[in-house]
């Protein structure tokens, strides 16, 4: 039987490097590549994504979407990393662990358009309270998140150092996109399930990779407030059953640093998102903390999961093999064993 073929369109950029360091030494598929030299030639892009089993778009949203219309073979599935389709209708929303059923449609469509990093953690963490009623669906959600400089694209990566050479004790933090209605809120939203968008503001610290993502709720505005107990145990029955979720007990201080600090990079080099609550019942406040690899779990990693289910592949095959600036090589995995406790 013939392995399932794959191209990379938009292989050089940072998505499509690291998709296709995953995909390099799997052997029951094979991974198309295009001539350097024809990287911009648009007639050999399209014979080469009409001729392969499934084409991975690593591409600007314009240029996705321009990808998107050259295609015109049936048979060949999408799955699409930008921002270009993420809540069209036609597409389906490659987050499998989003809801019940859901892998079962990332399995069956011809287009999937992959979740953003931000979207991930945050989706992880609120789209199940408010599945059970815990989090009303007018709640004004807040969003602070930080990412390794790496989240941004190439334009942010290139920027960022730029600005980090130019001093000499580094460049260790900085928030964007203070403009608000970033690109990743209608996602947000949506598939939330929630009536309004949340505030979101995302920032960039002096690390490659990594993120977290921080939904702080004040509950006392609530007329029922939910304990953090309460919270704690929704998120953890929601993804009791999930290779690539865990849930932290109630205020984990164990995964803190020395007690104070949750550190970005934890589970870099894994598939995996963590999730953490942290709250006071006394105060009626509460904390959720997504932490994940911005590269893993948030862009390449789960890419290949979608890919996998695509493909009808088994969900956990090699999911991971990051390369790092320095040129060290992680092994593919999932998860530290540290939070095996959750329950």
């Amino acid at each position: 039987m013939a392995k399932p073929t794959v191209f990379i369109d938009g292989e050089a950029g940072t998505t499509g490097l690291q998709i296709r360091d995953r995909l390099s030494t799997r052997t029951d598929l094979e991974l198309v590549s295009i001539d350097p030299g024809q990287r911009k030639d648009s007639q050999t892009r399209s014979q080469l994504l009409n001729a392969v089993d499934v084409a991975i778009l690593c591409l600007p949203d314009d240029a996705a979407r321009e990808a998107v219309s050259w295609i015109n073979n049936p048979a060949v599935k999408i799955l699409d990393a930008s921002t270009a389709h993420r809540t069209a209708p036609d597409w389906v929303y490659g987050f499998p662990e989003l809801e019940p059923g859901r892998r079962d449609r990332i399995a069956a469509a011809r287009r999937v358009s992959n979740p953003g990093c931000y979207p991930t953690g945050f989706l992880a963490c609120i789209r199940p309270l408010v599945s059970a009623g815990l989090i009303p669906k007018h709640y004004p959600v807040t969003v602070n998140a930080v990412s390794g400089y790496s989240g941004g694209g190439r334009k942010l990566i290139d920027s960022y150092r730029a600005a980090r050479n130019e001093r000499a004790e580094g460049y260790p933090y900085g928030i964007y996109g203070v403009d608000l209605g970033h690109k990743h809120v209608s996602e947000m939203q949506l598939y939330a399930g929630l009536e309004h968008p949340p505030l979101f503001i995302p920032s960039v610290s002096n690390v490659e990779q990594g993120m977290l993502v921080q939904i702080p709720l004040p509950l006392w505005t609530l007329e029922y407030p939910p304990s953090g107990a309460e919270l704690q145990a929704a998120l953890a029955d929601y993804y009791r059953d999930e290779p690539f979720v865990e849930v932290a007990p109630l205020g984990d201080v164990e995964a803190l640093r020395e007690g104070k600090f949750l550190d970005i990079d934890a589970v870099n080099g894994t598939n995996c998102v963590q999730v953490f609550v942290f709250a006071s019942d006394e105060r009626g406040e509460a904390l959720l903390v997504a932490r994940l690899d911005n590269l893993g779990k948030g862009a390449s990693g789960a890419a290949v999961q979608n890919l996998n289910l695509m493909l009808g592949l088994p969900e956990q095959s090699e999911i991971l093999q990051v390369v790092s600036e320095n040129g060290s090589r992680s092994p593919t995995g999932t998860l530290p064993t540290k939070l095996s406790r959750s329950g």
